[in-house]
């Protein structure tokens, strides 16, 4: 990995206060604004935003279909919330507020600061719940931004510097809460865990997660709680 993209993706302040996790999404994504810095990298396309907007020129970001959402920052569920909840009874009872409502398990699940990151709004909402996977290399649906989505297949395909951190996150999310991975998820993010080992800029952030979650992900690596104050 480069040092300028190293430095692109080195998101986070250091964090000296040990916060309290968030009991819901709506709280960690108030968390998450905090935890990044006011101009930084989102996971995606490694396009610069400041506050809440996105420098699409910048990156080379051409929009798909959607300019207006585009061109605003998105907290995305790298695990999909529908992934984590369609497994459990609450989902299928009344689905997502149901879970949100009645299930602590998922609810912790959902606000899970691990399992965030900021996105184009636009390539959030064309994710949606597709899982990861290998697609045909091709360019130009998101002008130079290297994350896919095949609609038909229902698949995307992360750009490569982040497919290590989505499938340790997945590995992350199955322990921590019951999460079951088919075997050829399994497959795929350990070949991802193998291929693309964690950097400087996934420890750094992990370690300042952990000062609020009160874990880290053991997958990236050890985290040291006690330098959160």
């Amino acid at each position: 990995m480069s040092v300028r993209f190293t430095a692109l993706l080195c998101l986070f302040f250091a964090v000296t206060v040990q916060a309290q996790a968030p009991r819901t999404f709506s709280e960690a994504k108030k968390v998450a604004w905090k935890l990044y810095a006011p101009q930084s990298t989102e996971f995606y396309c490694g396009c610069k935003y400041t506050g809440n907007r996105v420098n699409l020129k910048a990156c080379g970001y051409i929009p798909r279909k959607n300019a207006k959402r585009a061109a605003r920052i998105e907290w995305e569920h790298i695990v999909p919330a529908w992934q984590i909840g369609h497994q459990r009874q609450c989902w299928q009872t009344g689905g997502r507020k149901n879970c949100t409502r009645t299930d602590s398990v998922y609810k912790r699940a959902e606000a899970d600061l691990h399992n965030l990151v900021p996105s184009i709004g636009e390539v959030n909402g064309d994710r949606s719940n597709f899982s990861f996977g290998w697609l045909p290399a091709q360019s130009g649906q998101y002008g130079s931004c290297l994350t896919q989505v095949d609609f038909k297949a229902k698949k995307v395909m992360p750009r490569p510097s982040i497919r290590g951190m989505i499938a340790r996150t997945y590995f992350y999310m199955s322990k921590q809460y019951g999460l079951r991975l088919s075997k050829q998820d399994r497959r795929l993010y350990e070949a991802w865990n193998k291929t693309y080992p964690a950097q400087p800029w996934e420890h750094q952030r992990n370690q300042t997660v952990a000062c609020v979650m009160g874990r880290g992900n053991e997958f990236v690596g050890p985290v040291n709680l006690k330098a959160c104050g």
